[in-house]
């Protein structure tokens, strides 16, 4: 396994691109024309853009597998649910004033506590920001331990949202629908598993930067463009892709996900009316991988697109609390430990996280003064579980985390650099809790690294259940979320889109 030095240097040459791919269980070695390069190399990532605009004009609903059909709905259920359930937060309902003051009435829905339509490009930007405002949408899966699980994108929400904006304006069936979230769902993650790792450690938002990708390719798959017009959206979309870390913790880092969605849309509705850009958006020097990351290792694409679809293989991790993902494991050894060993508040004296840098850089707050920067703060993941034994919708409130009990807490907690955690690679949330007790015990609970919700410990059918109703109550009464799942679990035989939208409104 590399060390960080090790994986940073190789990251910085350009090389990381060169390392060998498992597909299906066997060893995919690279081709050597597409290793990733340094800019002073003659040889520069090509023939992508055009794989991808044949991938989106040959994806066939009747072709797609049941298994990636099934994994769609399921990813939509999840998806669905914090759309509605981030509405209700401050930056979402600014968000809507922004979209109310500045589009004329259109024919999409955006999703919230009122009734309320947009031009198709506002409803996409909406609805994404308030699918990423609670941090509590799906997570891409890395497959080898130099994709740094965490800073790949949150997939289905830039996609779902776009989708659902195209296809209600133009009346498409349920079917369609699927065939066109599916086809942006695979194009989005096979860009974040291609581009040189570079692109994360830099300090790109990937759901921001690559989620526009997979937004412009479901609207292209909606409005039926030709080859050149989707090659032209894919080219308009790398000039639109943007967002960067400094911003998480703040109510723009979920607007990286509304401005992928409602870029998306942008770029396919203007390449539908002519408009151009290079038809080679994603080769080249002066293309998105090679600018954006430094290069691409194109066996991560260009060969494998939908083969196998991502969605199922390595597939998503839905998640189990409203924050960054990276903490998640680690929030549930804290659980495990304080109900195993029925540990009060009152009795903790210290606790320190132990983990490497990719959580302990990106959960950069060492205390939380807003809801928003607890979301990145393990201190107050810990404090939260410690105080309530939960941490859900409820307790990431400002009222919550500004709460003399919690800033008293977040006082007890030490982030820890542990070097041989750092040492065991990227590819997994690996973590170490320990507890002193004011008597003088101390409790260490190691994170399992088949965290829950992730392909090792997936969410049930029950338990998305239970999380779209959580999510869903702050908008929806009881009777309209049950047909809301109904609708979105039997998608493909609706007649249309429309019906959709309609069932997810008050």
């Amino acid at each position: 396994m590399m060390t960080r030095e090790q994986f940073l240097k190789l990251c910085a040459t350009g090389a990381v691109g060169a390392i060998a791919v498992p597909v299906a269980g066997k060893e995919l070695a690279p081709p050597e024309t597409v290793a990733t390069q340094s800019p002073s190399s003659n040889a520069f990532p090509a023939g992508v853009t055009a794989a991808v605009v044949a991938f989106i004009q040959q994806s066939r609903f009747d072709r797609m597998p049941d298994a990636a059909i099934t994994e769609a709905k399921r990813c939509l259920v999840d998806g669905f649910g914090v759309v509605l359930a981030g509405a209700t937060v401050r930056g979402s309902a600014i968000v809507r004033e922004y979209v109310k003051a500045s589009s004329a009435p259109g024919a999409s829905t955006v999703l919230g506590p009122e009734r309320m339509f947009a031009s198709a490009a506002h409803a996409a930007l909406a609805n994404g920001a308030s699918g990423h405002a609670m941090d509590y949408d799906d997570t891409q899966l890395s497959t080898t331990p130099d994709r740094i699980f965490g800073l790949l994108t949150h997939p289905t929400v830039p996609v779902l949202s776009a989708s659902l904006a195209i296809g209600e304006r133009l009346g498409v069936s349920g079917r369609a629908f699927l065939e066109a979230f599916l086809t942006g769902f695979e194009v989005e993650c096979k860009i974040a598993e291609a581009i040189n790792p570079k692109h994360y450690v830099q300090g790109f938002h990937s759901t921001g930067t690559i989620g526009v990708f997979g937004a412009a390719a479901a609207a292209a798959k909606l409005m039926n463009l030709s080859a050149a017009q989707t090659a032209h959206a894919l080219g308009i979309a790398a000039s639109l892709s943007a967002g960067i870390r400094v911003n998480f913790g703040s109510m723009t880092k979920p607007l990286h996900a509304g401005r992928a969605a409602e870029n998306g849309v942008t770029a396919a509705e203007l390449a539908s009316r002519g408009f151009t850009a290079g038809d080679d958006g994603l080769d080249g020097e002066w293309g998105f991988f090679q600018v954006a990351g430094g290069g691409a290792d194109l066996a991560r694409i260009v060969p494998i697109l939908g083969r196998p679809f991502s969605i199922v293989e390595p597939g998503a991790s839905f998640k189990p609390y409203p924050c960054g993902s990276l903490g998640h494991p680690t929030m549930d050894a804290m659980l495990k430990l304080v109900t195993d060993h029925d540990v009060k508040p009152d009795q903790i004296a210290r606790v320190r996280v132990r983990a490497g840098s990719n959580i302990l850089n990106p959960l950069r707050y060492k205390t939380a003064k807003t809801e928003l920067e607890a979301k990145f703060c393990l201190p107050f993941m810990m404090s939260s579980i410690a105080l309530r034994r939960r941490a859900g919708i409820r307790e990431f409130t400002d009222e919550f985390v500004s709460s003399a009990p919690v800033q008293t807490m977040m006082t007890r907690v030490e982030n820890v650099f542990d070097r041989d955690i750092e040492a065991r690679g990227f590819d997994k949330m690996r973590s170490v809790v320990e507890v002193d007790l004011r008597d003088g015990r101390k409790l260490t609970q190691a994170s399992d690294e088949r965290y829950r919700g992730g392909p090792e410990h997936p969410f049930t059918r029950a338990d998305l259940h239970e999380k779209f109703t959580d999510c869903a109550s702050l908008v929806l009464p009881p009777d309209r979320i049950r047909r809301a799942l109904d609708v979105i679990e039997s998608l493909e035989r609706i007649g249309g889109v429309r019906e959709l939208a309609q069932v997810l409104t008050t």
